[in-house]
């Protein structure tokens, strides 16, 4: 399993400074403090990448740097820490909303355990029909039906769909690699067209989807603003880009790059 998933090439030292997180963290503890520590972001794909799944540059990228990534690289890099810490991991793939079945997430423990899913779950939730958690103020529920999983959020409009999965249909190596490599490049895929960065926090989401900045607080309206310095907007959600980096997604984005400090 060390091999399949190379889970051997963790740093947890390095990890654990990067999210404040330890080896006797719960499995609850180690949830929030990745979410909270490492953004969610498409920044490779717009630089016109489709992000390497190996688990050495995941970790110089998400650990290292002042970086995030997507489904793929968060699941990979957590659930590699999981094993090391004596968890027993089952990596699985969700179809999120009505598109294929991209999404990478795992059950652990009897747990959904989800940190790639953007501005979403903040903590595991039990795999129990009807389960409602909490997420950083935004209620969360699991419902089973016909075999699978499904994962919806309580809006104004009531319970919106998430994704949804099979429990017991396994993954390996190569089906994230084909997933990640559509979710790159296919002309459908959300994170093909525009930057998406994510942050999630108790009470507080905080959204970058094009030239859009949204900040929505639990119980309130979401604030909208454009953005007009894409270096300040980035330093914001945690994120330090290199200007030759800052210069491309302008170039593609449109958003005037200013100073990246």
């Amino acid at each position: 399993m060390s091999g399949t998933w190379q889970t051997d090439l963790v740093d947890l030292d390095a990890y654990f400074a990067r999210t404040g997180a330890s080896a006797s963290s719960s499995l609850t503890e180690l949830h929030e403090a990745h979410v909270r520590a490492i953004p969610f972001e498409n920044i490779d794909v717009m630089l016109g990448l489709v992000p390497s799944l190996d688990l050495a540059d995941i970790q110089a990228k998400l650990v290292g740097r002042r970086r995030g990534g997507y489904c793929y690289e968060h699941q990979l890099l957590f659930t590699a820490v999981l094993e090391r810490l004596g968890y027993e991991v089952r990596r699985r793939m969700s179809r999120v909303m009505t598109g294929p079945r991209t999404h990478f997430m795992s059950i652990v423990d009897d747990h959904l355990v989800d940190v790639g899913f953007g501005a979403g779950m903040l903590h595991p939730m039990p795999l129990v029909d009807g389960a409602v958690v909490d997420q950083a103020g935004w209620p969360h529920r699991l419902r089973s039906s016909e075999g699978r999983w499904v994962l919806e959020k309580e809006t104004a409009d009531g319970w919106v769909l998430q994704h949804a999965f099979e429990p017991d249909v396994e993954q390996l190596p190569v089906d994230y690699l084909a997933a990640n490599y559509y979710v790159a490049t296919h002309e459908r895929s959300p994170f093909s067209r525009q930057l998406v960065v994510m942050r999630l926090e108790p009470g507080l989401s905080r959204r970058l989807v094009g030239n859009s900045l949204t900040f929505e607080r639990a119980g309130a309206k979401p604030e909208n603003s454009q953005v007009e310095n894409l270096a300040e907007a980035l330093e914001s959600l945690d994120i330090t880009l290199t200007e030759r980096e800052l210069s491309h997604i302008s170039s593609t984005s449109g958003t005037p790059v200013g100073a990246n400090s």
